[in-house]
C-alpha cells in the first residue's frame, strides 16, 4: 500500500515544517490546529493510517454507535506573502497535524514518511510544540521553553529570552520526532509552553497561544492569538469558580475550605494527574512482569520514558537488575 497520498505538491520558499500530535494539555495539537485555521493553510497530502493505527473503540452519538474511523495525519502548506519578495528572508510553512500518536514501535517508519516529504519540499527547519508541566498556578502567564537539535540553532533561539530546557525529556511523538529527524540530517527545535501540574489533563489554550507567539517572534510574522487568549480566560474563570465553590462550601457543610486547603487540593491534583490511573496500573503491572521475566524491562523503560517519569521510578527499575544479578550469583 502507498503510505503517502499526495493531492498536489506545492513549490515553497525556505519552508519550515511544523509537526504536532495530541499530548498533555493538548498544547501542541491545539497550537498547530489553530495555526492551520488562522493562516487558511491548504491541505495537500496525508499519511495512510492503516499501517500505523488500529481501532480501539466505537463512538456513540445519541445512543447510536457510529462507524469507527482510523486517526488522520494530514499535511498543509501556507505561502508567506512576504516570501514572494526577493531578499526578504521570509519562510513558507508546511504543517503536519495528526489527531493521534501512532504506535511508537513504528515511530521510525512513520517519521521517515514525514521526513522524506519534508526533504523533497526543501524544508530547512523542523518545529514541534509540547507542554512543560510546572509547579505553577493557572492564573499565571505561560512561559515558553525551548530545546534544539544543534548548538547553532540553540544559540539563535537564545536571543528571544525563552527558558532553555537544559536536561530532561520530551515524551511522545512531539519530542521523539525531532530526534529521528536529527538522525536524518535535519535541524529543528521544540517550543514548550508551561502548564500547571494539576491541569495536565485539561486543554490549555494559554500555553498554545504562548508557543505560537514564540514562533511568531522567530519567524518574524504576526500571529493573531486573541481567540486563544479568550478561550484561556474562559477556562481560567471556570477553574476559579470551582475553587470559589470549594472555599465557600455548600449547605450543610460545617465550614468553608480555606486557602491552605485549596493549595493542598492543587498539590494533590498535581500528584494524581501527573500520571493517569490507567498508566500507573500499567507501569505496576510491567514491574511485576519484569520481576518474573527481565526481558520485559525494556518495555517498562519505554513506558516510563513515554510519560517522562523514569527518574521517579529509577531506583525500582535498577533494583530489577540488581536482584537478577544476586539471583544469578
Amino acid at each position: 500500500m502507498e503510505m503517502l497520498k499526495i493531492s498536489r505538491k506545492p513549490r515553497l520558499k525556505k519552508p519550515y515544517l511544523i509537526v504536532a500530535w495530541p499530548g498533555m494539555g493538548e498544547v501542541a495539537f491545539k497550537a498547530a490546529a489553530y495555526l492551520i485555521e488562522e493562516l487558511k493553510a491548504q491541505e495537500f497530502a496525508q499519511i495512510q493510517p492503516e499501517e500505523f493505527f488500529y481501532l480501539t473503540g466505537s463512538v456513540i452519538q445519541s445512543g447510536i454507535l457510529e462507524t469507527p474511523h482510523l486517526p488522520q495525519g494530514k499535511f498543509y502548506y501556507w505561502k508567506n506573502p512576504a516570501a514572494k519578495r526577493a531578499g526578504t528572508g521570509k519562510n513558507d510553512l508546511v504543517i503536519f497535524l495528526s489527531n493521534a500518536q501512532p504506535d511508537l514501535a513504528k515511530a521510525d517508519s512513520y517519521a521517515k514518511i514525514i521526513i522524506d516529504l519534508a526533504k523533497s519540499l526543501g524544508v530547512e527547519m523542523i518545529v514541534s510544540f509540547a507542554s512543560m508541566p510546572q509547579a505553577t498556578d493557572h492564573t499565571q502567564d505561560s512561559r515558553v521553553w525551548f530545546a534544539a537539535t544543534d548548538q547553532k540553532t540553540k544559540e539563535s533561539l537564545a536571543r528571544y529570552n525563552f527558558s532553555i530546557l537544559k536536561d530532561g525529556q520530551i515524551s511522545g511523538m512531539n519530542g521523539l520526532f525531532l530526534g529521528i529527524a536529527k538522525k536524518s540530517g535535519l535541524k529543528g527545535f521544540c517550543l514548550l509552553g508551561d502548564i500547571p501540574l494539576y491541569t495536565i489533563q485539561i486543554e490549555n489554550p494559554k500555553a498554545s497561544a504562548a508557543v505560537l507567539l514564540g514562533l511568531g517572534k522567530i519567524l518574524n510574522m504576526q500571529i493573531n492569538v486573541q481567540p486563544l487568549k479568550e478561550q484561556a480566560q474562559a477556562m481560567e474563570n471556570e477553574i476559579n469558580k470551582l475553587l470559589d465553590y470549594l472555599k465557600l462550601g455548600n449547605p450543610g457543610q460545617d465550614a468553608p475550605i480555606g486557602e491552605e486547603e485549596v493549595e493542598l487540593i492543587k498539590k494533590t491534583l498535581s500528584q494524581l494527574t501527573k500520571l493517569p490511573v490507567s498508566v500507573k496500573e500499567k507501569i505496576e503491572k510491567l514491574f511485576e512482569e519484569s520481576r518474573l521475566d527481565i526481558s520485559k524491562a525494556s518495555e517498562l523503560k519505554v513506558e516510563l520514558d513515554k510519560w517522562n517519569v523514569y527518574k521517579e521510578y529509577e531506583d525500582r527499575f535498577l533494583d530489577l537488575f540488581r536482584k537478577k544479578i544476586d539471583k544469578d550469583n
